[in-house]
């Protein structure tokens, strides 16, 4: 009987098996680093959002701080005005960015004297675990499990 060339079904079947298991391992630590990732996002955006918020309280003193992502924002920013102060990118201002969405709201009578932004995961423990906001103070906090619907101050502090 010749010798024929080749791998015989159990060797390949023992090389399929071994790579299902390497993946196996590697999936879930690939969809924790993706959670890192959009958590840092949506930290940095949250921080971004609270300097847009400061440059935009100095450029308006008679508005104060922007009661909505739109108006940090802008399409025309020649020249800038209050309803679209080019602040911010589009991608943000539209309310959803790497997994998270975000909001604001401002508050106090003209000028609007303090304001809230927050972050939630789209999609709890997929996109994100912690919900990130900020006040005023410009502090970015966060809040784990569960959404954010406000920011009243009192949740953890980001070290």
């Amino acid at each position: 009987m010749r010798k024929q060339k080749g791998f015989s079904l159990i060797e390949l079947l023992i090389v399929v098996a071994i790579i299902l298991i390497i993946a196996a391992i590697a999936i879930p630590n690939l969809l924790r680093a993706r959670i890192a990732a959009n958590e840092s996002s949506a930290v940095a955006s949250v921080r971004t959002l609270n300097t847009a918020q400061i440059s935009y309280n100095s450029a308006y003193p008679t508005v104060g701080f922007a009661a909505n992502l739109g108006d940090l924002s802008g399409t025309s920013c020649s020249p800038p005005s209050s309803t679209g102060a080019c602040l911010i990118d589009t991608t943000l201002a539209s309310g959803t960015k790497s997994g998270y969405t975000f909001n604001m709201t401002a508050s106090g009578a003209n000028p609007a004297g303090s304001y809230a932004t927050w972050a939630n995961p789209l999609t709890e423990n997929q996109t994100g675990v912690r919900s990130f906001c900020s006040v005023s103070d410009a502090v970015v906090r966060y809040i784990s499990p569960g959404p954010v619907t406000t920011c009243a101050g009192t949740e953890s502090p980001l070290q």
